[in-house]
């Protein structure tokens, strides 16, 4: 039988005792810890903590690990989650008409290489349901014409919600999905929405990034996870990166490095999310690796 493994996420007021009172809270209840992080931000005040830990003892369940925990929790004021090691959560992913980093994305996932379950894919346009069909994944094709009124856009996106929901997704993953998503389903999907946004934010916005970036000669491309909301690509960041790039590159070259990036990018993000290594912070996001 596979051991019981658990991860915990906490935040709280920074104070004396929180590293202590969770170690020796799991200790005695015969957990083991595995591996834990922390960090204590003296901007906001506050202490972020991960603890990946195993259930040794059969002598609580993890109803009255809970119930046990929560009165550590209140007298330190956390906001906590605990988390089952071994499931593997739901996600469908968003897409338009640039598949580079869907199609990582499922090569990852049927590598073993992503531990989630991809219970569908979402699309405005056709492009990819062939590529869905070939990893046995459910593809939903909801138009949304040139030019669509409000309301349109609002029907389409209850068609989409809908097909979430159907699946009770944890994570929903927009991959390149080039459709501004409005504040009635940023607020529904609070928390847990990815968005790679094609450029190192916050520059070069819009259309074409790497056009305009080879416009102004930079040396640097990047890509940016983020998670989605309201406020268009404002988003708390998750993870970045850049690459090298020089004058003797064309915007097709900087194009394919670029989505390479995105794709490197993507992945780490949802696989941060997947092991419970973010936590927010304000505006900003903790990211234990």
């Amino acid at each position: 039988m596979m051991q019981a493994e658990y991860i915990l996420t906490l935040s709280c007021p920074d104070q004396r005792g929180i590293v202590h009172g969770v170690s020796g809270f799991l200790a005695a209840n015969g957990c083991n810890i595995i591996d834990s992080a922390q960090f204590g931000d003296a901007h906001s005040q506050l202490f972020f903590m991960r603890v990946h830990f195993a259930m040794e003892s059969q002598a609580i369940t993890e109803a009255e690990l809970r119930i046990a925990f929560g009165q550590v929790a209140d007298s330190m004021k956390m906001v906590w989650q605990l988390h089952d090691a071994h499931h593997k959560p739901r996600v469908v992913i968003l897409v338009s008409k640039i598949g580079h980093c869907l199609n990582d994305l499922l090569f990852r996932y049927k590598s073993g290489l992503l531990p989630v379950e991809i219970k569908a894919i979402v699309s405005n346009h056709t492009e990819f349901y062939q590529l869905a069909a070939s990893y046995n994944i459910p593809f939903h094709h909801f138009p949304l014409a040139l030019g669509a009124s409000a309301e349109e856009k609002l029907q389409q996106e209850r068609r989409v919600l809908d097909v979430i929901n159907d699946h009770h997704a944890e994570l929903v993953v927009l991959a390149r999905y080039m459709q501004i998503l409005s504040n009635p389903m940023c607020l529904a999907l609070n928390g847990r929405a990815i968005n790679i946004h094609h450029s190192f934010l916050p520059s070069f916005k819009g259309a074409k990034p790497y056009y305009q970036a080879h416009e102004r000669g930079v040396k640097l491309i990047g890509a940016t996870a983020h998670f989605v909301t309201a406020d268009l690509d404002e988003g708390p960041i998750i993870e970045q990166d850049v690459e090298r790039v020089d004058h003797a590159m064309d915007p097709e070259k900087l194009t394919a490095i670029g989505r390479d990036v995105e794709c490197v990018v993507l992945a780490r993000a949802v696989n941060y999310f997947v092991e419970h290594r973010i936590l927010l912070n304000g505006h900003k996001t903790v990211v234990f690796k």
